[in-house]
C-alpha cells in the first residue's frame, strides 16, 4: 500500500541530502582556486569571482538553501558553508594582489629610467590652455567696454540660488548637484561651493548703478564628473544692465565675442529657445562647426537670456526701468571646442606631453 509524503518535506529533505554531501564543499573550493589561478586579468577574475560569490554563484545557492532546513542542520551546514565562503574569498584577495602586482610591475618595467643619463636643462613653463582661454575672453571683453569681477568660490544659497530666482524645489539646490558646506555665515544663511560665477553678477549689481556691463570668471564646483564634466569647472558670465537693453542686444555682442575668440567672421550661430529660471526669454547658443571632426554639427557654447524681473529687483533695480542680459559659458568647453580636444579630463592630469601642444 503507497502513501504520500508532504512536499515540504520532500524539499527539506532533498536539501539537506544536498548540503550534507562533504565533498560539494571541498569540489567547490578547488574549483574556485584552479579558477582564479587560470585568470589572466582583473576582468577575468571578476567573471570568475561571480560563478562562486555572485547573486546566483554556487556558494550563494547553498547559503540560500539553508532556509529550509530545520534549526540544527542550518547551523551545523552554515558554519561549514561559510568556512568555504572565508576560503574563496581569501584565494580571491590573493589572485587579486597578485594581479595588482603584476600590473605594477609591467608599468614599472615600461616607465623605467636610466639616472646614469645627464641631467636635463630646465624647459620654459606657459600658461595653462584654460587659462589661455581665461584671458583671451577677458581681453576681448574688456575690448567691447566690459569690466571684469572677481567674488568668492564659498558663496551662501541666496546669492547662488534665490536671488537669481531658483525656487526652493529647483534640482540643482539637492545635495546631489552641489557641494554644502556644513556651516553657516553670520546670517545663519546656508553656505555652498557656488555652482556657477552667476552670484557676482548679483553682488556686482548691488554695488554699482546702470549701465552695468561685466564679467565674472572663476571656478565652479558641481557633483558631476565625466568626459565632458568636471566637479570643479571654469565658467565666465556676463551681464549687460541699462534702460532698453534688448535680445538683439545680446546677440550682437555674443555673436562678436565668438568670432573674435575663434578668429572667423563666417561663423554661423543660432539661439535655439531654452529655459533658465534667471532668464526669461532664455536660450542656447548654439555654433555651426564646418571643419575637424565636428564638421557640420551645431554644438552648444553657451547658456543665455534677458535677465529675469525678479532677478532685477534683486538687484535693486525697477524692472520696469531697466532690462539687461546675461550669459555663462564654460571656460573648458570653449578651449574644448578651439582646439579640438575631446576629453576634458585632460585638461587636469598635468600631463606634460598633452599640456605642451599649447605651449
Amino acid at each position: 500500500m503507497g502513501f504520500l509524503l508532504n512536499p515540504i518535506f520532500i524539499v527539506a529533505l532533498a536539501a539537506t541530502l544536498y548540503l550534507e554531501k562533504p565533498m560539494d564543499l571541498e569540489q567547490i573550493v578547488a574549483d574556485a582556486r584552479h579558477a582564479f589561478a587560470q585568470a589572466a586579468d582583473a576582468v577575468s577574475l571578476e567573471n570568475e569571482k561571480a560563478r562562486f560569490l555572485g547573486k546566483a554563484g554556487q556558494l550563494t545557492e547553498l547559503l540560500k538553501a539553508l532556509g529550509r532546513l530545520d534549526a540544527e542542520t542550518r547551523k551545523r551546514e552554515g558554519v561549514q558553508i561559510n568556512l568555504a565562503k572565508q576560503q574563496v574569498e581569501e584565494m580571491l584577495r590573493a589572485r587579486r594582489e597578485q594581479l595588482a602586482d603584476k600590473l605594477m610591475q609591467q608599468r614599472l618595467a615600461a616607465e623605467a629610467m636610466d639616472v646614469t643619463l645627464p641631467g636635463r636643462g630646465a624647459s620654459k613653463g606657459s600658461l595653462h590652455p584654460v587659462m589661455q582661454t581665461w584671458e583671451r575672453v577677458e581681453q576681448i571683453f574688456r575690448s567691447i567696454g566690459f569690466d571684469l569681477a572677481e567674488g568668492p568660490e564659498i558663496e551662501t544659497d541666496w546669492y547662488n540660488f534665490t536671488a537669481l530666482n531658483s525656487p526652493l524645489n529647483h534640482p540643482a539646490r539637492s545635495m546631489q548637484d552641489t557641494f554644502y558646506i556644513d556651516a553657516r555665515d553670520e546670517k545663519d544663511q546656508l553656505l555652498l561651493l557656488r555652482t556657477h560665477t552667476s552670484p557676482m553678477q548679483v553682488r556686482y549689481a548691488r554695488m554699482n548703478q546702470p549701465p552695468i556691463r561685466v564679467i565674472a570668471a572663476g571656478r565652479t564646483y558641481r557633483v558631476d564628473s565625466d568626459a565632458t564634466h568636471s566637479p570643479m569647472f571654469n565658467q565666465v558670465e556676463g551681464l549687460w544692465i541699462d534702460e532698453n537693453i534688448s535680445f538683439a542686444d545680446l546677440k550682437g555682442v555674443y555673436t562678436e565675442f565668438l568670432r573674435r575668440f575663434f578668429e572667423r567672421d563666417d561663423l554661423q550661430v543660432r539661439f535655439r529657445p531654452s529655459y533658465f529660471p534667471f532668464t526669461e526669454p532664455s536660450a542656447e547658443i548654439d555654433m555651426l562647426f564646418e571643419q575637424g571632426k565636428n564638421a557640420g554639427k551645431w554644438l552648444e557654447i553657451s547658456g543665455a537670456g534677458q535677465v529675469h524681473p525678479n532677478v532685477i529687483r534683486n538687484m535693486g533695480f525697477a524692472p520696469e526701468r531697466y532690462t539687461g542680459f546675461a550669459f555663462g559659458s564654460g571656460l573648458e568647453r570653449l578651449t574644448m571646442l578651439r582646439y579640438g580636444v575631446q576629453d576634458l579630463r585632460h585638461f587636469f592630469e598635468g600631463d606634460v606631453r598633452f599640456l605642451q601642444q599649447f605651449a
